[in-house]
């Protein structure tokens, strides 16, 4: 009616011509002059009375118009979740609408039109799309929580995991020991299993733990990550650097978490990580089943149960063990370092780049994609864990000599030669070096016979010097075959050429 009596108002007191009319309201003009005979038909003079209905003037002028047959629409929410549905479109659901109310529905572009206008008024997060089991935001509250040692009263800050999903916003909270690559992999991992699937895209923000070099179109994605995604068959997307409203779903989630969860929580005091997880689980339960007011009283939960969930892919059939990636220079001694434990690799690979994975119970070492060495994880420090196949002939000959066989060998050359070994273990600090030195020793065997052995090393325990160059001395100077010519006298100290003697004095 406002129109109609725009049209009346420029004919009657601006004296428009119906051409002028047209262009200025942008309405044909046989709409306009339709409208004009027949309010002169009517016999009424412009302007109308103050108390004159427009409900009436509606019904004199189009008098065959049927007022009860009204236009039913639908639920613009309903509609606006349905086209989040992998293959849903505007058209089917329209479609399925006429079917439902027949002659009182709208035509499809009216349909169309009243949806566009319906969305142009609904908040800002509400006009990205995003289709089920699609996308998973993900990202850190910048509040952290304290957590305090009962023993010793130090206070460690736990980081706040936050995850979304796009269709739904169904909401995962962890807390973490802190923003470091185990945590942020182990977290993500829990993530999927407490959603039952995975989403086809990732979606973080740029911390260092996921992402090595940000960049506006081609990030460098940390390998770890990409390890995790390669497990759950996912792709990984990084949100532009600077640029917050890539991951809006996550960044009003966080802000919801920081009130409806971190605010609760404040005034709680937690002595364990686990303690802060099973309260904040709690609440996280609430949050997901709160009625959103966007979506007619439906919870993130319901759309997560009629959206999302039917979506996701299936987690894969075992769980994701954290697994570190370095990679290290092989060392002349065929052995790689982490975590300050020694790795053996085939000797020919000494002075190649390869590449490390290593899990909690696992080391692999990769050269060119290929396996070329596994060790069960070791985690004591400064030792080597050595695969005799990995070495040269010739050291892994010398490897087979273990201090049960040396000590063999020593037995069977003399008790004193034992003795020698065994002081010989004993003034090293590692029973590597011990076998070198005792190897060191025995060998003389071959130049001067077990006979001659046996005797130096009685000669030396006599002296209290178990030493091995002071035995080879012995035996070059030939003083074991002296010692050994008089038994009685072995140990006399006063036959020693190096002792003077009391008539020295005299």
């Amino acid at each position: 009616m406002q129109t109609y009596l725009q049209i009346l108002r420029l004919k009657f007191e601006a004296r428009l011509s119906d051409r002028q009319i047209a262009q200025a309201l942008n309405i044909g003009r046989a709409t306009i002059s339709a409208l004009v005979a027949r309010f002169n038909n009517l016999g009424l003079s412009w302007p109308l009375s103050a108390d004159y209905s427009l409900d009436a003037l509606d019904k004199q002028l189009f008098p065959g118009r049927d007022y009860k047959s009204q236009r039913v629409l639908p639920s613009w929410v309903q509609v606006h979740l349905e086209l989040r549905q992998k293959g849903v479109t505007k058209l089917l659901l329209w479609q399925e609408y006429q079917a439902e109310h027949g002659a009182r529905a709208l035509g499809y572009t009216q349909f169309c039109e009243h949806y566009r206008r319906w969305r142009a008024i609904q908040k800002r997060s509400m006009r990205q799309h995003h289709e089920a089991g699609d996308k998973l935001f993900i990202d850190f509250c910048g509040p952290t929580v304290p957590i305090v040692n009962p023993k010793t009263g130090e206070i460690r800050w736990a980081a706040i995991f936050v995850a979304t999903l796009g269709a739904s916003n169904y909401t995962y909270i962890e807390a973490c020991k802190g923003q470091d690559m185990e945590s942020w992999l182990m977290a993500n991992s829990r993530c999927l299993t407490f959603l039952g699937g995975v989403p086809a895209l990732l979606i973080p923000d740029n911390l260092k733990a996921a992402v090595d070099k940000a960049d506006r179109y081609e990030p460098i994605i940390n390998d770890n990550y990409k390890a995790l995604a390669r497990h759950y068959g996912c792709a990984l997307m990084p949100t532009r650097p600077r640029k917050p409203q890539d991951k809006g779903k996550v960044e009003s989630a966080v802000l919801i978490v920081e009130r409806w969860v971190l605010a609760r929580l404040r005034h709680h005091i937690f002595y364990s990580l686990a303690a802060l997880n099973q309260a904040i689980r709690e609440l996280n339960i609430e949050l997901n089943q709160r009625p959103m007011k966007q979506y007619n009283g439906a919870s993130r939960e319901q759309l997560f149960t009629l959206l999302d969930k039917p979506a996701l892919q299936p987690l894969p059939p075992y769980a994701y063990e954290y697994t570190d990636y370095r990679i290290a220079k092989v060392a002349k001694d065929y052995h790689v370092q982490y975590d300050n434990h020694w790795y053996s690799v085939p000797h020919r690979l000494v002075g190649e780049r390869v590449e490390i994975s290593a899990t909690q119970t696992m080391i692999k070492v990769y050269h060119q994609t290929k396996c070329v060495s596994q060790h069960p994880r070791s985690h004591n420090s400064y030792r080597h864990s050595t695969d005799v196949a990995h070495m040269p002939e010739n050291h892994a000959a010398y490897q087979e000599w273990s201090p049960e066989r040396i000590r063999r060998w020593a037995t069977a050359i003399g008790p004193n030669t034992l003795a020698t070994v065994l002081a010989v273990e004993r003034s090293k600090t590692h029973i590597v070096q011990a076998q070198r030195s005792c190897l060191a020793l025995l060998s003389e065997q071959k130049r001067y016979g077990s006979e001659r052995l046996e005797s130096a090393c009685t000669l030396a325990l006599s002296r209290h010097q178990p030493y091995i160059p002071v035995i080879k001395k012995l035996l070059r100077s030939g003083e074991d075959l002296r010692f050994g010519h008089d038994d009685s006298n072995a140990n006399d100290p006063g036959l020693h050429a190096n002792i003077r003697g009391s008539h020295y004095y005299q």
